[in-house]
């Protein structure tokens, strides 16, 4: 599992990665700054968040967001296989996704929602769960071959994604209507600027809608609020800073636009599970690469990154 890896390392040769892994007995918890998929097969093991601990189930469908954080104990012969997305990934070339609800809820809404801490967990039938973990292992061959190949990677991406939406029980499988037009347009202008200082009724007069109105859109296609969503992306984006630039923890809300550091303190452990100081302090640790996985080179964590890209992605 890429423990300590981070974007600008893991995604060097495009925005997918993945590869399966038979864990044990211990995987600490970590951060990423990048979106992680991650699907459970046989074996035992319990999975930690900052909802607590709870033993892992074959068939289950591990989706964290940026700035979450997970780790693994207790492992015995434990296979999981993991589809890493760079964050730029669901703004670029997967953002047709986004219009697909099955996939919209799967990779955006649920892990979203208030109260996540931005993991969200569900259920596929344990065939369809070693079939996307089969897959995932033809994704981490093709991720192998020299040259690269970029059209069968993402083509291997959206099959796994297919086949875990097509694994879950009706019960999850909810029938959502394609986005509103009003809720893509101010998904898409919080996550271009999401430090400015927005306010509902500015989001709504840029489209045309009473603010309650815009508020109840919000909460039927996303999960939150439109502020509640603003204050996730900040906290992606303030993740993002903590693990690769050497700002002030003060300084790294100031850049997400929570200038004040005892609320940017609250909102972030609220939103991620961890202080700023401990998100920092796990995101750079450097234990707990799995074989198989890319080293990131000591010392490198900041190399060639720069702190106005990072609030940009």
């Amino acid at each position: 599992m890429p423990a300590t890896l981070h974007e600008h390392t893991l995604f060097d040769g495009g925005p997918v990665w993945g590869a399966v892994h038979h864990l044990g007995p211990d995987i600490a918890p970590h951060a990423h700054d990048f979106l992680e998929i991650a699907v459970i097969g046989t074996g035992y093991g319990r999975h930690t968040t900052s909802q607590g601990e709870r033993p892992l189930r074959h068939g289950e469908v591990i989706v964290l967001r940026p700035g979450a954080w997970h780790g693994f104990r207790d492992c015995t012969g434990l296979t999981v296989a993991n589809c890493c997305l760079s964050t730029q990934a669901p703004r670029a070339e997967l953002a047709a996704l986004y219009d697909i609800p099955m996939l919209r809820r799967m990779l955006w809404t649920d892990p979203v929602a208030s109260g996540t801490h931005g993991v969200a967990v569900t259920t596929v039938d344990p065939a369809a769960a070693e079939e996307a973990i089969a897959e995932i292992g033809l994704l981490e061959r093709d991720l192998g071959a020299d040259p690269g190949r970029p059209g069968r990677v993402l083509g291997r991406l959206v099959t796994v994604l297919g086949i875990l939406a097509d694994g879950r029980s009706p019960a999850q499988a909810t029938h959502e209507s394609a986005i509103h037009p009003a809720v893509a347009t101010t998904v898409a202008r919080l996550e271009a600027a999401p430090a400015d200082p927005w306010r509902l009724d500015d989001l709504a007069r840029t489209v045309n809608l009473d603010p309650a109105y815009l508020g109840r859109l919000f909460g039927r296609y996303v999960g939150v609020t439109p502020l509640g969503f603003l204050a996730r992306v900040r906290a992606e984006r303030a993740a993002t800073l903590l693990a690769h630039s050497a700002l002030p923890v003060a300084q790294v809300g100031a850049a997400v636009g929570w200038d004040d550091p005892t609320y940017f303190a609250r909102r972030f452990r609220t939103l991620v599970g961890l202080t700023p100081t401990e998100y920092r302090r796990r995101s750079r640790s450097g234990a707990h690469i799995q074989p198989g996985a890319p080293a990131t080179p000591a010392g490198n964590e900041n190399h060639a990154v720069r702190t106005d890209d990072l609030i940009r992605r």
